[in-house]
């Protein structure tokens, strides 16, 4: 427990240095530089090349070969989202899963989390700026920004968050320990 106190303390802290720094940096995307507007309001978000590439590439040294799991993982991660599949979203995330959304909730559990993906609205979304910051060989940090595009009908368009979870490798498979979600304007 006091293990898991401290990566996570130490994750919040990274997490806090990171932020400082990417919100005075100007985005490596064109098209990630604010929501776009540009396009049709039924047409879907497009991925940026840099993520999109990422996971087409032949990954050859180990840490390549993890950065492309841990991009196909949160891939998949917010398919299930889009696509409101609770046993594909509950899957990733582990028992005692946590996590804070930028809806002012506070914290949710792993079976509040699925419960409300049925509640979920989002059309697109885009993901790009991954990072990801191994802690020990069972535990990594994935930092990086999604772009949500909700329906045409909805009031807010799109959402703009800074997302950073904490996986641990539990049972010979990884599983989501930690969310963290801040808005992006």
């Amino acid at each position: 427990m006091q293990l898991r106190f401290a990566l996570i303390l130490s994750c919040v802290m990274y997490v806090l240095a990171v932020s400082l720094s990417a919100a005075q940096q100007a985005p490596t995307s064109p098209n990630a530089s604010s929501a776009p507007s540009s396009q049709g309001m039924s047409e879907p978000l497009q991925a940026p090349a840099s993520f999109a590439e990422d996971l087409k590439s032949a990954a050859t040294s180990p840490e390549a070969r993890q950065k492309q799991m841990f991009e196909q993982k949160i891939q998949a991660e917010w398919e299930a989202l889009k696509n409101k599949d609770r046993k594909a979203y509950g899957n990733l995330l582990a028992e005692d899963y946590e996590g804070v959304e930028i809806d002012g909730k506070g914290e949710k559990n792993k079976q509040q989390a699925v419960n409300e993906l049925t509640e979920g609205n989002v059309f697109s979304y885009i993901l790009w700026g991954f990072k990801l910051i191994p802690l020990d060989p069972s535990a990594v940090l994935a930092i990086y920004e999604v772009t949500m595009q909700f329906p045409p009908k909805s009031q807010v368009r799109y959402s703009r968050v800074y997302i950073t979870e904490l996986w641990e490798k539990r049972a010979d498979d990884w599983k989501i320990v930690h969310y963290q979600e801040t808005h992006v304007k």
